[in-house]
């Protein structure tokens, strides 16, 4: 989750360190459907330490409260109302008042799904590679009539692969280019799926690699579904 930081300062001179100069935002720059966030605010002053200012937010106008509903202005705590829109917030103190901080809202990704074999058996050779270790991340909307439920790819997020077994770098890797890395975060394609390929790169050949596929919500919870795991086997 991105942070953005929001400064709105005041005019000083020399001498005026003391006084209240700026207030200072942080807020993540996404949030998904119906998540929840209580943002942070702070009051500098010309040395760049903390003021005690009471804080209040808004919403700057009605467009804003298409993504979001702002659940209390004294902590500015908020709900994503509405996906696939962006919302700003302000916040105001000590005489001050901070850009806005625009915020995207995202469908919720709520299923990862294995689009492909778990289990994957490579024959040793010059140069061994698994096939690809597909996994999809998507939104599942449940019918209001009672019928099928759709389900909604959802590109351009994050999923992390992870090499869990064997546990020393060195013999295998998720990378095509012949280096070692253990652990890769892969964005997911307009069709919601997101893959990496295993890589035999020396001696000693492990029996088996375990790689695991985690995907998480803007607000950092675990999406249902993960880990998803995969085993890859090398044989003669």
């Amino acid at each position: 989750m991105l942070v953005a930081g929001v400064v709105a300062c005041g005019t000083f001179g020399p001498g005026d360190l003391n006084r209240v100069i700026a207030i200072e935002v942080s807020a993540p720059d996404s949030l998904e459907e119906l998540d929840t966030l209580t943002p942070h605010a702070r009051v500098l002053d010309g040395h760049g330490d903390l003021v005690a200012a009471t804080i209040s937010w808004s919403l700057p106008d009605s467009a804003d409260s298409v993504a979001l509903t702002l659940l209390d202005p004294g902590t500015g705590r908020l709900v994503v109302h509405e996906a696939g829109a962006t919302g700003r917030l302000l916040a105001e103190g000590a005489g001050l008042v901070s850009n806005p901080v625009s915020i995207r809202t995202l469908a919720a990704a709520d299923t990862l799904v294995a689009a492909g074999t778990v289990v994957d058996i490579v024959t040793l050779a010059v140069d061994s590679v698994s096939d690809s270790l597909k996994v999809e991340l998507a939104d599942t909307i449940e019918s209001a009539s009672g019928g099928d439920s759709l389900t909604v790819p959802l590109p351009g997020r994050p999923v992390i692969y992870a090499i869990t077994e064997p546990t020393t770098p060195g013999s295998v890797t998720l990378d095509s280019l012949h280096t070692v890395i253990m652990t890769d975060t892969v964005t997911t394609a307009a069709s919601g799926i997101a893959f990496v390929k295993v890589r035999l790169l020396s001696p000693p050949i492990p029996d088996s690699v375990v790689v695991q596929a985690v995907a998480r919500r803007a607000v950092g919870d675990t999406v249902p579904g993960s880990p998803v795991t995969f085993v890859v086997r090398f044989e003669p």
